[in-house]
């Protein structure tokens, strides 16, 4: 069955029509936003009567049943609410050095289908892109889509918010501020989601931060207390995950001094892109 994602207010959906769905009761008929009546009625040709599910992230899902469909737009009725949240135990937030092209759209994709909640994009000095300010917008939509539509792939119900680009030395140096990260800075597409309590968590301390480190002789393969930590109820882990060039020996430095512990998975140099789908499934094998 069809899944699509139904934004609040977003830049793909007209303002008028986003409702939350939870306020609607079994039965009810609801306006499809634009985005959805192209994709499902258009591009997929659904017919009246066809059935799908909305997820608006949430937490849970919502079977429809198409009722109408005229040439600009379409009608569904809510048939059933699924209130299982499919979010990954883990809240997992990973600093994600940008990456050129289709590596970045595949890292964000394998990502978020192994349960990442948060990816803040970062530029560092080995790293192979660098947005100009005006193309931060287009980028973090896009990107934020590919994460969005990996979601209504796999049935995750609940997107990783895509968070707009920093430098690798202003989010560390963010570490050392009481006041930082009191703020999500994410596409139109997500911006009211990201104000909800399961997103907020993001911005209180986590349990622990890594980074994914070169292998080297001598060094832990992994912190002491990773599994300690893994054990508890709903873990917060921090990763830094640097370019195909490596982090530079003062970005290093810095997440050190911060508290990013080294973590090197197996004896082998992971591509950027790669990085993330080996650890977020490593960090979910060590919590069973």
């Amino acid at each position: 069955m069809r899944r699509f994602f139904y934004s609040h207010g977003s830049a793909s959906a007209d303002t008028s029509l986003s409702i939350e769905l939870k306020a609607l009761s079994i039965g009810s008929e609801l306006e499809l936003p634009d985005n959805i009546v192209h994709h499902w009625c258009r591009v997929l040709r659904a017919s009246v009567g066809d059935q799908g599910i909305l997820f608006d992230g949430f937490g849970g899902e919502y079977q429809v049943q198409l009722k109408s469909i005229s040439k600009k737009s379409a009608t569904a009725t809510l048939l059933s609410q699924v209130t299982d949240d499919k979010t990954a135990p883990i809240i997992c937030k990973i600093g994600l050095v940008m990456s050129r092209g289709e590596r970045m759209d595949y890292a964000i994709q394998k990502a978020t289908e192994l349960g990442v909640t948060a990816i803040q994009l970062l530029s560092s000095h080995h790293g192979e892109i660098s947005l100009k300010p005006a193309q931060v917008d287009k980028k973090l939509a896009h990107w934020q889509q590919v994460a969005i539509a990996a979601c209504e792939q796999c049935g995750l119900n609940r997107p990783p918010l895509i968070l707009s680009p920093l430098s690798i030395n202003d989010w560390l140096k963010s570490f050392d501020s009481v006041t930082s990260n009191r703020q999500l800075t994410v596409s139109p597409l997500v911006s009211l989601l990201s104000q909800d309590a399961y997103y907020q968590a993001l911005l209180q301390p986590a349990d622990l931060c890594m980074q994914m480190s070169v292998p080297a002789a001598g060094q832990p393969a992994m912190p002491d207390n990773l599994l300690q930590i893994l054990k508890q109820e709903t873990p917060y882990i921090k990763l830094l995950i640097g370019p195909e060039g490596g982090l530079s020996p003062d970005e290093r430095q810095q997440a050190s001094s911060v508290g990013f512990s080294p973590w090197q998975i197996g004896t082998r140099v992971l591509r950027t892109e790669t990085a993330p789908v080996v650890a977020l499934s490593t960090l979910h094998a060590l919590s069973v």
